[in-house]
Order: structure tokens, then sequence, then C-alpha cells
């Protein structure tokens, strides 16, 4: 009796002249690999049968560039690489449109473009506020309380939904009871519903429902740009050589007005040496100036019965004569997570328990701190390899006890450390620092070594069997210049201001006149037309004069050069009703930017402010990116085995595992198998 679908019930006889499969299989595979055989001797698999010894480990190497990869390869310099590229393939993998990361790895996941996984940005806008909402998932509180003594009381479970559209190849397989392990996957965020291992990665939020906000306690007065985010500055005094401050946590749902949670600390200073002990909660320990604590549990008391645990590190950046104290972003705790983690649930558990506490925000290193100089390049380097420190000893564990079905492993320090650190290896960044490129120009390097020995670990755990693949979502380029698209549409004359003197003051478009708009642009690659009845202050028509105007647009942009530097800022405007298809097509921007090389959306741009000027510099440390025209940074795919395809794309890798496993692909996926 097999289950077909999940739901239908039928019978299989063999006739007596039929082929045994385990039989097929086992003899097929003593003479040599599935993927020898022609499509006619292969048996395509049925569902709920297990019946296959192909496996299949892919590593997700977030980032890393082709041209780099390249060079280091020839120079000898990365033998797993080249060792991989001289016994397979390597081939440079065509990326997502746009090329940023939770946009690429859907791609990946769905073996879909955004048309029709729906997910086209890390943010997309509401049409009838033009305010920003996240992409990837949705929170939505219960919908009905009741008050009591001052407490209100939920009388249904609020949700985490996950916006992806279509099927993971995870969730096929295991129609088909193949296993598979994947492990901090981008754009899965709550996990998808499965049965298989997973555990969330980038878009996986901080215990306040955040990318990641770090608190930063200084008796030095800071200022922040508000329009970088991501850390809360503390004043605080040293008095009696004490400082007394409290850690912000999550808002209290159960109390009227949601007030704020937060926990009282306090620091002890050494009177002579540059010593503190903190004490907070159950916590009491010591720490030298320049030293990381080990993972805190902190304890969040909503009501009596009822607390919200999380857990974070301190780091004692200086002691005197300022003192100035790091406390990361507050990660949900993997042993008693409030909000989902993994699947199934008790997973994240495990891993806690063989571990102890890791860092399970979507992007664990504080790229924030580093920008707002709360940590600088060698603490934030320390950060980061705690990061991967904790990846490698699970990538290990893993490793080990992988023996069938699919182990997808990813890392997010390829991605961080080429965003941060591309100005040590770049001189004509405006933030080149001869003095400091001398000391960190091999950190990118350092990290593509750290990759080689990754797959240098999987080949060596490899049989004839086992495929390899190792892939990134994108490449790398400088980021010099930042373009304020925004003001762009304005001097054009799309877009209009209700007071022009108050421009560059106001984000969310606060100072937008809708009723003479006719396009604006959100998110990092994002142009929107002013739609009637789509918009809810719409005034462009749909149809023709809508049409004209995205050309109009699109045309103008892609002649635009930069006065500074003679170049393209826009190397191609996408028109999205010719790079998109399927069934979430309706939700898109109806323009894509893809920058030039050396070029990206400006700051100011994806949350709706409108500066002054058109370009200028990136004076952010955030130095490298990838939100360019797909063209300009495709990423990587090597394999130990042939690539046929001569083009091959992201979205044709969820295909090409299906049909390793023999596995009919479902018709809404529009890539095709590589091999």
């Amino acid at each position: 009796m097999l289950k077909c679908n999940g739901s239908v019930t039928m019978k299989i006889k063999s006739k007596p002249n039929q082929i045994n499969r385990r039989e097929f299989l086992k003899k097929s595979l003593a003479a040599g690999s599935l993927l020898a055989l022609s499509p006619s001797q292969v048996l395509t698999q049925v569902p709920g049968q297990k019946a296959t010894r192909n496996k299949v480990i892919i590593l997700g190497f977030d980032g890393v560039d082709p041209h780099l990869l390249k060079g280091w390869m020839d120079q000898g310099k990365l033998p797993a690489f080249q060792r991989l590229r001289e016994s397979g393939d390597f081939r440079t993998l065509k990326t997502s449109c746009p090329p940023q990361s939770p946009v690429a790895w859907s791609n990946f996941i769905t073996g879909m473009n955004p048309g029709g996984h729906g997910i086209y940005d890390f943010i997309h806008r509401d049409p009838e506020t033009y305010i920003p909402i996240f992409s990837a998932s949705k929170t939505s509180e219960a919908a009905k309380t009741i008050s009591i003594n001052g407490y209100e009381f939920p009388l249904s479970k609020g949700d985490v939904q996950l916006l992806r559209k279509g099927r993971a190849w995870w969730q096929i397989l295991e129609d088909y009871d193949i296993p598979s392990t994947v492990f901090k996957i981008p754009s899965n965020y709550p996990p998808a519903p499965t049965k298989q291992r997973t555990l969330s990665g980038m878009g996986t939020p901080d215990i306040l429902g955040t990318y990641g906000i770090c608190n930063f306690y200084t008796t030095q007065s800071t200022e922040v740009d508000p329009d970088i985010g991501g850390a809360r500055v503390h004043e605080v005094y040293v008095i009696g050589n004490q400082v007394h401050a409290k850690l912000p946590g999550p808002d209290n749902p159960f109390k009227k007005e949601h007030p704020e949670t937060s926990v009282d600390f306090v620091v002890y200073l050494d009177p002579v040496n540059p010593v503190v002990k903190i004490k907070i909660q159950n916590h009491e320990f010591i720490l030298r100036e320049g030293e990381w604590s080990n993972w805190k549990k902190i304890h969040f008391n909503m009501i009596p019965t009822q607390s919200v645990q999380g857990i974070c590190n301190f780091y004692v950046k200086q002691v005197r004569p300022e003192f100035k104290l790091y406390i990361s972003p507050i990660n949900i705790d993997p042993a008693d997570p409030v909000l989902p983690l993994s699947t199934p649930k008790s997973y994240s558990k495990e891993l806690e328990k063989e571990f102890g506490p890791f860092f399970t925000k979507g992007l664990p290193a504080d790229t924030s701190a580093l920008t707002n100089g709360f940590l600088n390049d060698g603490e934030f380097l320390e950060q980061d390899d705690i990061v991967l420190e904790e990846r490698l000893k699970m990538f290990d564990y893993e490793l080990n006890r992988f023996d069938s079905g699919v182990l997808f492993y990813y890392f997010s320090s390829t991605d961080q450390r080429q965003h941060m650190f591309w100005r040590h290896i770049d001189a004509s960044s405006p933030l080149y620092d001869e003095k400091l490129a001398s000391h960190y120009k091999d950190t990118i390097f350092n990290i593509y070594q750290t990759a080689d020995m990754v797959l240098d670990q999987t080949l060596k755990k490899a049989d004839k069997d086992t495929i390899v693949m190792a892939i990134s979502d994108h490449g790398f380029t400088p980021f010099r210049r930042q373009f304020h698209i925004n003001t762009w549409l304005k001097e054009n004359g799309y877009h209009r201001l209700i007071n022009e003197r108050n421009q560059g003051e106001d984000s969310l478009f606060m100072n937008t006149d809708w009723g003479h708009t006719k396009a604006y642009a959100l998110g990092l690659n994002g142009l929107y037309i002013n739609q009637k009845n789509r918009e809810s202050q719409g005034i462009v028509s749909p149809g023709a004069e809508k049409d004209n105007l995205v050309y109009e647009i699109a045309g103008k942009l892609e002649k635009f050069r930069d006065p500074q530097t003679g170049e393209k800022v826009v190397l191609k405007a996408f028109v999205a009703d010719k790079v998109y298809s399927g069934n979430q097509t309706t939700y898109s921007p109806d323009i894509i930017l893809g920058f030039n090389r050396g070029y990206r959306i400006s700051w100011a741009s994806p949350l709706g402010r409108i500066p002054k000027k058109i370009l200028e510099d990136n004076q952010d440390k955030w130095s490298g990116d990838h939100c360019m025209a797909p063209q300009v940074i495709p990423g990587i795919f090597l394999a130990n085995r042939k690539i046929k395809k001569a083009n091959p794309a992201l979205y044709d890798l969820s295909p090409t595992i299906l049909k390793i496993f023999r596995i009919p692909i479902p018709g809404e996926i529009v890539g095709t198998p590589v091999f």
C-alpha cells in the first residue's frame, strides 16, 4: 500500500517480468553511479519509498565571487576548490534578479523566479500606505484578548507566517521518504512545515522581532544615524566605581500599551586594573578590557507565571578613561525558542544540548556595530570568529552523521566579511586607508581559505555515490557611490514634494505629494509606478499610460551617467513583465534597478528618504555589495560531476536535486537539471 500525495491510498502490483526496484538499484550501484545510466534505464521514484543510496552534499558559501575564487585557484591557494574543478566542473552561476540573498536563495529553494515564489527584495511595500514591510515573513498578534486586573490575556494564538510561495525541494523529497538536513538556509523563517531537520537562517529575528539591535553603554555621549539603525546607545555614569544600567527586552503583550520590558544589571569597575565584574540576574562574571563573555541566558518577565528567555554576550570595549560596554542583540534561545527556529522543534534543542547556546539571529555578525563604531575591525572579526567556530563545530557534527539523502549547509561569514572589508582591497574606495588595509587586506582571502578547508573536509567524507556541490548565491563588487533614486525621480519630474524646503528631512515619504507623484522607489532595487486602483493614491492609469511611463523611466535611467566619473549608474533597468513569470507577478516592482559595478542604491532610499543630492560617495564601512545587475555578480557552482548545462542558474539546482533522486519535477518549476 502506498500513499500518493499524502492522501489517496492505492495498491501497486508488480508484473511477473517487472524488474525488482531495490535489486535493480543494488546491482546498478555496484557497477557505478546512477548518473551513468541512460534515462531509459532509470526508474522514477514513487512517493513513500526510500530506495536510493545516492547522497548529495551542498555547501552554500554566501557571496563567494567567481573572479576572486578563480584567481586564487589558479595561484594554487585554494587546493580543494582546484581539485574539485579538475575532477568535476566549475561554472559561474546565474543569480536572481535582483541579486539579493533572500531573492536568490528563494530561487534555489523553489526552482522558480520571484514571479513564482513572491520574494522580490528584503523590503516590499504596502500599496495602501506606501510603508515598507518585511518581505519574507509576517507576524500577527492574537485576534482576541481579555483584560483581567490590568493584564491582557490572549484568547487565541498569534502567528508567524512564511511569505515565500512554492514548495521547497526538501519538502518534495520528504514526499518520497528521502531525508534532508537543511542548516541555516536563508528565506526560510519561519521554517517551512516539514519533518526534515531544518534550522532557519537569514530572516530569523532577535527576540525583539528585528534584524538585530545591539546595546552600547558609554560615558561618552554618542549620536547614531537613525537611517542605519541596528543599535541603541545608553549614556551611563560611573559612580563609586559602579555602573547601573538596564538591558531592554521585548515589549510586554500582556499589558496595555505593550510597554518595553527590561532587566537591571550592575558593572563593578576594578579601581586599578582594566577589569570589571558584571552582575545580571543569576549571572556574575569577570571580564578584562577587550574580552568577550560566553553566552548568558536572560529572562524578561511578562507576568508572574511567564517570561521570555533570550541569549546575549558581553564585550568590554574600554574601562577607562571612558567606559564602553557592548551587548550583542538578544538572540532567540535555541533551547527554549520563543519564536519558531527549527523543524522538528526538537532540532534546535538537540543542537543546543550538544554545543550549548549559539547564534540564532539570521545575520549573526553585527555589521551595524562595526558601521557605528561600537566595534572596530578587529573586534568585529573576533565576533564573527565566534560565529564561525560555532558553525564549523556543527558542520563537523552533521557531516559525520550524514549517511543518506541531502545535507545542505550554509556559511554566512563569506558574505559578511566581504561586505565590511572590501574597502581594504579596493584602493578606490572612499574609505580606503593604507595603514588599515595593510593589516586587514587578507581578511577576505582568509575566509575563502576557510571555505576551502570545509570543502576539503567534505570531499574526504564523500564516497563514489555522493554528489558534492559548492555554490554561492551571487558574487561581490565594490560599493563606492550611492544613488538616491527618489531624488533622481524628483529631479526628472516623476516625484513631487509637499514642501521643497524640508527635502531630505523626512523618511517614509512623509513629504511626498502623492496627488502629483507618478513613481517612487522603495527597497534595495525596486521602483514602483503610482498606479490607479493599486496604490491608494495612484494617479497613473494601468495599461498604455503605465507601460509607456515604465519604458520612459527605464530608458532614462539606463542613459544617466555619474557627472563625477562619467560612468553609467544603472547598467540595466529591468522591466518586471520581461523577467518574471508565475502567479505572484502582480506583487512585483514595476522596474528592477540593475546597478553598474561600483554603484548601489543609497542608504536613504530603501525607507523613502529623499536627500538633495542624486549621488554621493559611500562613506559606510559596508563597502562591498551585490545589489547590482545580475550579469555583474554571478555566483559559483562547482561539482564533482560534469555540468552539462552551459549557463546554469540558481533555480536550476532545485530540479537538479529532484532528478538525482529520480523524482518528477513539478510543473511550476522553471529551472531545468544541469547534469
